[in-house]
């Protein structure tokens, strides 16, 4: 009798530790078989090998329930049998409306790449918002609330405890400052 058909026959009757003592022994039977799957399975398949063998694996060695091995053959069968509803389960999950359903994906090869200029503006604006701070702290607050937390005029004068009135008003001498430090032409 094999290694691995007494550490079978003990997580049969309930050894909780031969469980530990199986991994090493299948990892890469179990590796070699999920890549084998995988291999079948459309492009796009968002699984991996390693997480499959290691989702298969904890489904065959459950100690509540306990399984029977008839041989290392049968083990194998199962592994495979496990590893082939985890991807059928994975693959009626995709098909759901809450992932897409029957969507069809499309790749964006002709997008631009992403820029930096939105960095680069969000950078030149936090500068002249700390020379708009120098110079008129309120209105430097009102672009923070307005462009940062999304805050319309009456919440801006509720949080700063200013008028409806003045809010607008900061906002509006704050948009003409910031205009004219960020693009002076």
């Amino acid at each position: 009798m094999s290694d691995l058909t007494k550490i079978l026959r003990a997580i049969e009757q309930g050894d909780a530790g031969a469980a530990d003592q199986l991994l090493p022994l299948v990892y890469e039977e179990l590796r070699r078989l999920a890549s084998q799957r995988l291999s079948q399975e459309k492009p796009g398949q968002t699984l991996e090998a390693t997480a499959l063998v290691h989702e298969a694996y904890l489904r065959l060695v459950n100690v509540d329930q306990s399984q029977e091995w008839d041989s290392r053959g049968h083990f194998y069968a199962a592994a495979a049998e496990a590893m082939r509803r985890i991807l059928v389960d994975n693959a009626r999950r995709k098909k759901r409306q809450k992932r897409g359903g029957d969507m069809k994906r499309v790749e964006l090869v002709d997008a631009p790449a992403p820029s930096n200029v939105a960095d680069e503006r969000l950078i030149a604006l936090d500068e002249a918002l700390a020379k708009l701070t120098q110079e008129d702290p309120v209105a430097a607050k009102v672009v923070e609330l307005r462009q940062f937390a999304g805050l319309g005029h009456e919440e801006v004068a509720l949080a700063l405890q200013i008028t409806v009135y003045q809010a607008r008003q900061k906002w509006t001498y704050a948009q003409a400052w910031l205009s004219n430090e960020l693009d002076p032409d």
